[in-house]
C-alpha cells in the first residue's frame, strides 16, 4: 500500500479548463486499483460529455455536480494525476492509444477504404501493441455520421482518422463535443481548422497527370472516358490534369465526363462504362471506387486505369496502371505526435515527392517500353519539382487563355478550382 498526502491544492488543466481542487485529505491507492480508478474517472467524463455536451471539460464537468459525489469524483481525479494516470494529451500508463477510423464504404469492395483499411493495419504493426485501432465501414456522409464519430469518441478513442470529404462538417460537429480528442479529416483543405482538427489529402492530381500521358499515347479512338464521382474541386482538378498530360503528348484526344453522383455504386458505374465505350471511347479511368469500370474494359477490350489501388486483378489485360495511395506514413506520423504529446492541427498535402501518391506496376503486356519510360521520366520530374502539371499556359473549356505561360496554379486555386480546361467534355461544377 501507498499512502500519499496531498499538501493543500491540485492544479488539472486541460485544453479548456484550468481548475484548482482543494486537498485536505490523504488518500490510500492500492496499485491493482489504478485501473479501476481510471475507468471511473473516463466514465465520468463521457457522462458530462452525454449530459453536458456543451460543456465537456473534466471541470465544467464538477461545476454541474455537487455534494459527497462531486467529493468523491474530486477525489479520484486528484488521485489519478498524482499517480501519474490523468495526463493531458497522454494515453494511460501501460495502455494502447486508441485509434478510430471511419470509412466510407466496405473494406472488400471498395478500393478507397481498402486503402485507408490496409494503413490502419500499417498503424498496429509499426506501434506493436502501444496502440489499438478500431474502424467503423459503409458510413453515409453528412449528418449521419456524426454519431458514429461521436461514439469513436466516447469509447476513448484518442485519435480519431475520418476518411472522406463528406465527413467534414461531422467531424466539425463531434469536435467541439470532445475538445481533448484529435481529429484528422482527409480532403478537408481550404477550410478552417480547430483546436483539434486537422485537414489532410494527397496530391491526386499528379497520378492522373501521368496516367493521362499513357492515355495520350495508347488512345486510337482519341475518346477517354471519366467516369467520376461528385463534382467537387478534387475530383475537377483530377479531370484537368489527366487531360492537360493527354494533350501533352496528343493534343486531338478528348475526355468525356460523366458524373455519377456517388463514390461507390457499382450498378452505375457499369452502366456508365458501357454508354461510354458505346460512344467510341477506347480508354477508361475513374474517380469512383467501385471495379466494375475497370471488368466492363476487360470484356469490351478497351483499356484502363485504376482509382486507389492496384486493380489489376479485375481486369489483367485491360489495367495499364492505376494511382495508388500510401496513406501508412501519415497515420504512422499522426499517431506518434499524439503519443509522444506533439501532435498540433495543420493543413498536409502531400504528392509524389512524399510518396503518398504512387503508380502500381505497369500492365508489362499491354505497355510498350517506350510509354513506360516516358511515364517514368514523368513521375520523376514531378517529384523533383522540375515539372508542374498546371503550368502554363492553359486553356478553358471556352477557348480562352486561363494561365499565361510562365505562370501556374496557385495551391489557393487548385483547392477551389470549379472550370474545366480545353478538351473535357461535360459540365463542369457551377
Amino acid at each position: 500500500m501507498n499512502r500519499i498526502r496531498a499538501v493543500d491544492y491540485l492544479i488539472v488543466s486541460n485544453q479548456s479548463v484550468l481548475l484548482l481542487l482543494p486537498i485536505r485529505f490523504g488518500m490510500d491507492c492500492l496499485n491493482h486499483e489504478y485501473e479501476k480508478t481510471w475507468t471511473v474517472v473516463q466514465s465520468a467524463v463521457n457522462y458530462g460529455a452525454e449530459k453536458w455536451p456543451r460543456k465537456m471539460s473534466i471541470g465544467n464537468l464538477f461545476v454541474h455536480i455537487g455534494g459527497d459525489r462531486m467529493r468523491r469524483i474530486m477525489e479520484l481525479v486528484a488521485a489519478a494525476f498524482l499517480i501519474g494516470l490523468l495526463m493531458v494529451g497522454t494515453t494511460l500508463a501501460g495502455e494502447p492509444l486508441k485509434v478510430g477510423f471511419v470509412f466510407i464504404g466496405p473494406v472488400e469492395e471498395d478500393v478507397w477504404s481498402y486503402g485507408h483499411n490496409k494503413a490502419r493495419l500499417a498503424v498496429e504493426e509499426e506501434f506493436d501493441g502501444r496502440v489499438r485501432t478500431a474502424y467503423v465501414e459503409s458510413v453515409p456522409e453528412g449528418d449521419e455520421a456524426v454519431p458514429v464519430i461521436r461514439q469513436l469518441a466516447a469509447e476513448g478513442h484518442r485519435l480519431i482518422i475520418t476518411t472522406s470529404h463528406g465527413y467534414m462538417n461531422a467531424t466539425i460537429e463531434v469536435s467541439k463535443l470532445f475538445p481533448d480528442v484529435y481529429f484528422e479529416h482527409l480532403t478537408g483543405l481550404g477550410y478552417e481548422n480547430h483546436h483539434n482538427v486537422s485537414s489532410f489529402s494527397a496530391r491526386f492530381y499528379e497520378g492522373r497527370y501521368v496516367t493521362g500521358q499513357i492515355a495520350g499515347a495508347m488512345t486510337e479512338s482519341n475518346l477517354i472516358g471519366y467516369i467520376a464521382g461528385y463534382p467537387i474541386p478534387q475530383v475537377v482538378r483530377g479531370i484537368n490534369a489527366f487531360t492537360l498530360g493527354l494533350h501533352s503528348v496528343n493534343p486531338d484526344a478528348r475526355v468525356k465526363v460523366v458524373w455519377i453522383n456517388s463514390w461507390i455504386d457499382p450498378e452505375k458505374e457499369r452502366a456508365v462504362a458501357e454508354g461510354l465505350i458505346d460512344q467510341g471511347a477506347d480508354i477508361l479511368t475513374q474517380h469512383t471506387a467501385s471495379p466494375a469500370p475497370q471488368q466492363v474494359a476487360e470484356a469490351r477490350g478497351a483499356l484502363s486505369f485504376g482509382q486507389s489501388s492496384d486493380m489489376s486483378r479485375f481486369a489483367p489485360t485491360a489495367h495499364l496502371t492505376a494511382i495508388v495511395n500510401d496513406w501508412g506514413p501519415y497515420y504512422i506520423e499522426r499517431t506518434r505526435a499524439v503519443l509522444s504529446g506533439t501532435w498540433k492541427p495543420e493543413n498536409s498535402w502531400h504528392g509524389m515527392g512524399e510518396a503518398m501518391v504512387l503508380l502500381s506496376d505497369f500492365n508489362l503486356d499491354s505497355l510498350p517500353a517506350d510509354v513506360i519510360e516516358k511515364a517514368q521520366r514523368t513521375v520523376e520530374a514531378i517529384k523533383t519539382g522540375s515539372l508542374n502539371p498546371f503550368a502554363g499556359p492553359i486553356m478553358g473549356q471556352n477557348g480562352e487563355e486561363i494561365v499565361a505561360a510562365g505562370a501556374a496554379v496557385t495551391d489557393e486555386e487548385l483547392l477551389a478550382m470549379d472550370y474545366f480546361v480545353a478538351g473535357v467534355e461535360g459540365t463542369a461544377p457551377e
